[in-house]
């Protein structure tokens, strides 16, 4: 047995322990010797040249987000750590663990200044849960184990500056370790029966009451659809965790505040008792009313009565404690509220579905849906940007429970939609994948639709062209500033795709929708990647935070103008519902 191994190939022994089957990168001097290392294991670890670091670094993160395994992308010193720095910050935003590895001159030229070198750890701590420089090569798989530990404990990314030299020495064969097979996440229990039965008596006392969920109830679709009908409860997602409950659970009022629903930010306008469930909703202080009774279930101590006065604040496995509550909770009787609520969605999907449907008058972003929807398989995996576009697919998407849906939270990173669909594809190559961006974010990162080329990865890109920055359009409409800085030439997405590789259609027309689609699955089966440039008018889609309905609140010209301009004659107001189901 040798007794020596090379630095860098057991460093990437170290990632290979925890999973990780590809990483993302450009080379460059100051990481030449680990890139010499993925030569070495490359029928272990894919190496996925990406045209930018910024890319790299958001598919990373997004692979996280996906498969639960670490994601892990590098760059080299200088402009390759500035890079990497954007997807650093969107994992941290999202407490999500990833790998960021970083390449530095030798040591024996470092701190002079030399070409490319800055001090890049403390540039680093602000996003990074861990943030090291490599000391010795013998201690090179140990800092990157201990690392990976570090972000899925933390959640967030961890970064490691490695100097050249030091991923290519020999070092002792018997000499460094990984510790994956030891690693275990804490698992917490129920709540106690006293706080079960404390936010029960609260639940039998409401009158309007919601369910909130986020992220924390990933594998508790089915408890979460039992409690809401066992207690005649609506459910109100995070944006995030549009995916959790099927798109037709009756009570599923969508989610708040702007890239959200009009069910969910009218129920509550009205709720007496909020139950808040593995979210950590950032728009709560704005969004709930500040004398709701609160019921908050989470698995993290820090978020517990964070965004309101609880009431009832149970720290516990989400999954779990709703089992709990429905085991001890007594069956309500049918309630007009859940009534009026159920009404209100079945009226919110009859208008997107009619929007979905319009043939008439110029092109919008709704018909694409209808295309997307119909063509979408069982577990396909959406790869959502930022912008217009995550609006429209938190209402348009008619996700089933088991199509992971991701985009960037918090943080709201433009362009990433691109590197989460050749994460997904990299990662469950057998399953249909989407990328729905804005022409504004696709603009940002265009050069990476050749890695969909380069590594054969059959992806369905839609790009939604309406040559301005609809989001931040609307945003000066309501301040009542006239349009500045938000426009965007006209480009021709299609030959931009074509000039990379792939199949590019420019869609036009309603007429033109199903055969470009039906022409984009047969691209896909085919094992090429294809994109549809879908050019809309620039118009609104429909503002649920400023909705302009109820005659209790708004004269009839006001009315009648909102639902003119949004194509609305048809939605009800949930007032409306309350009265028929008297409701006061």
């Amino acid at each position: 047995m040798a007794e020596t191994i090379n630095s860098g190939i057991a460093a990437l022994h170290t990632l290979e322990s925890w999973g990780v089957d590809h990483i993302y990168g450009i080379p460059g001097g100051t990481i030449n010797n680990l890139m010499y290392a993925l030569d070495a294991e490359k029928d272990k670890i894919t190496y996925v040249h990406v045209r930018h670091e910024e890319v790299g670094a958001l598919a990373a993160v997004a692979d996280s987000k996906l498969t639960g395994h670490i994601g892990v992308a590098f760059g080299s010193a200088g402009p390759g750590a500035t890079h990497l720095y954007q997807g650093a910050y969107d994992a941290m935003a999202d407490k999500v663990p990833v790998l960021l590895i970083v390449g530095q001159n030798p040591q024996a030229l470092m701190n002079q200044d030399f070409f490319q070198e800055f001090d890049e750890n403390p540039w680093f701590k602000d996003a990074g849960v861990y943030a090291r420089t490599v000391m010795t090569a013998q201690s090179l798989p140990h800092i990157l184990d201990e690392a990976i530990r570090r972000a899925f404990a933390q959640h967030g990314p961890a970064i490691v500056t490695i100097p050249n030299d030091l991923a290519n020495k020999e070092i002792p064969a018997d000499g460094y370790y990984s510790s994956a097979a030891n690693f275990a996440k804490p698992e917490l229990g129920t709540g106690s029966d006293e706080q079960v039965q404390q936010a029960l008596d609260l639940i039998d006392q409401a009158k309007k009451p919601v369910l909130y969920v986020g992220q924390g109830t990933y594998g508790a679709a089915d408890e979460v659809m039992e409690f809401a009908k066992k207690f005649q409860i609506p459910v109100i997602t995070t944006a995030l965790g549009k995916e959790i409950i099927p798109y037709d659970f009756e009570s599923l009022l969508g989610s708040a505040a702007r890239v959200a629903s009009k069910p969910a930010n009218e129920a509550l306008q009205q709720t007496d008792l909020m139950l808040f469930v593995g979210s950590n909703y950032p728009f709560a202080e704005a969004m709930f009313k500040p004398d709701v009774k609160f019921i908050q279930i989470d698995n993290n101590p820090q978020v517990l009565g964070k965004r309101h006065k609880t009431d009832v604040a149970i720290l516990a496995d989400a999954k779990k404690t709703l089992q709990k509550f429905i085991d001890m909770g007594q069956t309500k009787e049918p309630s007009d509220w859940y009534a009026a609520n159920v009404d209100n969605v079945t009226n919110w999907h009859e208008y997107n579905d009619h929007m979905m449907n319009r043939t008439e008058g110029k092109l919008r972003f709704e018909p694409a849906f209808k295309e997307i929807n119909r063509i979408a398989e069982k577990d396909a995996i959406f790869s959502i940007d930022v912008g217009d576009v995550t609006q429209n697919a938190v209402r348009l998407l008619k996700t089933n429970g088991h199509q992971p849906w991701i985009t960037s939270g918090l943080f709201a990173t433009m362009g990433v939609g691109l590197p989460g669909s050749i994460a997904a594809k990299l990662s469950y190559p057998d399953r249909q994948v989407f990328n729905l961006t804005g022409d504004g974010a696709a603009a940002m990162v265009m050069q990476d639709l050749s890695t969909q080329v380069g590594y054969k990865l059959p992806v369905i890109n839609v790009v939604f062209s309406n040559e301005a920055l609809g989001f931040i359009e609307d945003e000066q409409e309501d301040d009542s500033h006239e349009w500045f800085g938000i426009s965007l030439p006209q480009t021709d997405f299609a030959k931009v795709a074509e000039a990379q590789g792939m199949l590019g259609i420019t869609v036009t027309s309603v007429d033109q929708m199903k055969p470009a689609f039906d022409k984009a699955v047969e691209e896909t089966k085919a094992g090429k990647p294809v994109l549809i440039d879908v050019k809309i008018t620039n118009e609104r889609p429909i503002p649920v935070e400023k909705l302009t309905l109820d005659p209790d609140k708004f004269d009839q010209k006001t009315i009648d103008d909102f639902k003119k301009r949004y194509y609305a004659e048809d939605l009800v107001p949930l007032s409306a519902f309350l009265k028929q189901h008297g409701v006061k």
